[in-house]
């Protein structure tokens, strides 16, 4: 009897111990389980904060690309109002008292065969109708020159009727007739010697004298 009360004893104690070691192991479990994850719950905010400032570093970057680009826009928008200005400027300047030689430096060219103005010779008349106008006491010579294929006879007719278009668009653009004499040397005073289209092309023209 007394023997069995002993087992039961120790079965109990076993008993009791096996459940404080399961006890013991859990919360070592837990407190191992706890070690693990406090690491990461201090390092979440730091990593967190480090990805909020790369991120406002990157916004930041390319704000300042956006507004650099900005500017070299602005800049470029700037540079070619500039050249807009000195643009006009060159043409108001080109018909000004500043450029006497003006008138004369720059033929009014024809195709062949042909009295019909080009609008590269329409434009180059729109300058020099300014210089006149800036200068309204010039009087001014126009020449009409051919070159050397055709007869005299026909040469001196088309150079006649060069410089006459020539006079009258510079009337068309207010310019007094009183002021414009035209003359025809047809093929006579060649600028550019030679038997090709490039010395033809030079002698096709009509030219201003200042008298």
């Amino acid at each position: 009897m007394e023997c069995l009360l002993q087992k039961k004893t120790q079965l109990i104690t076993e008993t009791r111990f096996i459940k404080y070691e399961n006890l013991k192991g859990e919360k070592m479990r837990k407190t191992i389980s706890l070690c693990k994850i406090l690491p990461i719950l201090i390092l979440a905010p730091v990593f967190f904060i480090s990805c909020s400032k790369q991120v406002d570093v990157r916004t930041r970057d390319q704000a300042g690309t956006t507004q650099g680009a900005a500017g070299v826009d602005e800049n470029a928008s700037n540079q070619q109002g500039l050249a807009s200005s000195r643009d006009i400027t060159d043409d108001s300047d080109s018909g000004s008292s500043d450029n006497p030689m003006m008138i004369h430096v720059e033929d009014i060219y024809f195709a062949f065969d042909s009295s019909t103005l080009t609008p590269e010779s329409q434009e180059l008349l729109t300058k020099k109708a300014l210089w006149l106008k800036s200068n309204s006491k010039v009087n001014v010579v126009i020449e009409g020159h051919c070159d050397d294929r055709g007869t005299s006879e026909y040469n001196l007719a088309l150079g006649d009727r060069r410089a006459a278009s020539t006079k009258a668009y510079l009337i068309d653009l207010g310019i007094s007739p009183s002021r414009m004499v035209t003359i025809s040397y047809g093929e006579e005073r060649p600028l550019a010697s030679g038997q090709n289209e490039k010395a033809w092309a030079k002698n096709r023209r009509a030219h201003f004298e200042v008298e």
